[in-house]
């Protein structure tokens, strides 16, 4: 190994940036979805406003094809959500419409996921519509003169699908022979562009555990007509859960946040809710504990604009 590469990886190691490039890959989900909403023809807004009268131009009016409140159709968006609800929780923000980063040694696992919400996607899509006849029915007799057929297409299977892909946002190669001082600019392109994920990342990082401590804090400290605030497992269990996801994640840019997560772990370590709502005393304890873990991440929130990135001296 000669120097030169000891000191590369000494420096990414060390640098928030330079370790983001070196460990993610860029992904992109998208949904290709059955709209379910249509906008009315101009002669029937227009026949619409004169019940108001009003001019048809000024009116924006549309119909609903299909009842989405229908249990098939809410199993089918229930799918979509649950991929992003997923891909979320494995991934970083990007500064780039439509993408987020993914450890590098997640992909596999991110593929397999994403290959099994796409088989539940097909086997909810064709239950849907085994139903599609009956909702089309049911859209005829609740749309009246409103429905036409020709909103309709025979089948909705192959209308809801999930892709996802791995982008490039490096400076393309072709450039550094093509146009070097083009690709110099996009080398700094993408390192502000990487200089703001960072800093995406902390925050979003920030601004969850805030949540998560401030909603626990409430319900272990608060009272409600003179008794303790009720609070449910997930209070703590999503502490835990915020703990896995800020060690898998983080980029370790800020000293500050990553004692203060380390502080709250020590407290909620091993602590059982059914053993919280038993005693009481341990119960303030852990509120006391937890109101200046809150104070300090509410100071690193007023000073977020003012933080620097960590970085190694060269």
């Amino acid at each position: 190994m000669t120097m030169a590469t000891i000191e590369e990886e000494v420096e990414t190691r060390h640098d928030p940036i330079n370790r983001l490039r070196a460990t993610m890959c860029a992904t992109r989900v998208s949904f290709e979805w059955f709209g379910t909403r249509k906008s009315l023809t101009r002669d029937q807004k227009a026949q619409a406003a004169e019940s108001f009268g009003a001019e048809g131009a000024f009116l924006s009016a549309g119909k609903k094809l299909l009842d989405t409140g229908h249990p098939r159709f809410r199993a089918v968006s229930a799918v979509r959500n649950q991929v992003r609800k997923y891909w979320t929780s494995v991934s970083l923000p990007f500064p780039e419409s439509g993408i987020r980063l993914l450890r590098q040694d997640a992909l596999n696992a991110f593929q397999e996921q994403m290959h099994r919400f796409t088989e539940e996607l097909a086997e909810a899509v064709a239950e849907l519509d085994e139903q599609y006849l009956s909702m089309k029915s049911a859209a005829r007799e609740r749309l009246g003169s409103l429905f036409n057929d020709d909103d309709y297409p025979a089948t909705l299977v192959g209308l809801f699908e999930v892709a996802w892909e791995f982008p490039s946002i490096e400076p393309p190669n072709y450039l550094r022979q093509l146009n070097p001082e083009l690709y110099e600019q996009e080398c700094q392109r993408v390192q502000s562009r990487f200089e703001e994920a960072v800093r995406l990342a902390e925050d979003a990082f920030l601004d969850e555990l805030s949540k998560l401590v401030s909603h626990l804090t409430d319900r272990l400290s608060g009272h409600a007509d003179g008794r303790p605030k009720v609070f449910r497992d997930s209070a703590i269990g999503n502490l835990h859960e915020f703990f896995e996801r800020f060690r898998s994640l983080n980029v370790r840019s800020n000293e500050q946040l990553d004692a203060l997560v380390s502080q709250c772990q020590n407290i909620v370590e091993g602590m059982q809710p059914q053993e919280l709502r038993k005693r009481n005393a341990l119960r303030q304890q852990v509120a006391s504990d937890l109101s200046s873990v809150q104070a300090a991440l509410d100071g690193l929130l007023v000073d977020r604009p003012r933080r620097q990135i960590i970085r190694t001296p060269k």
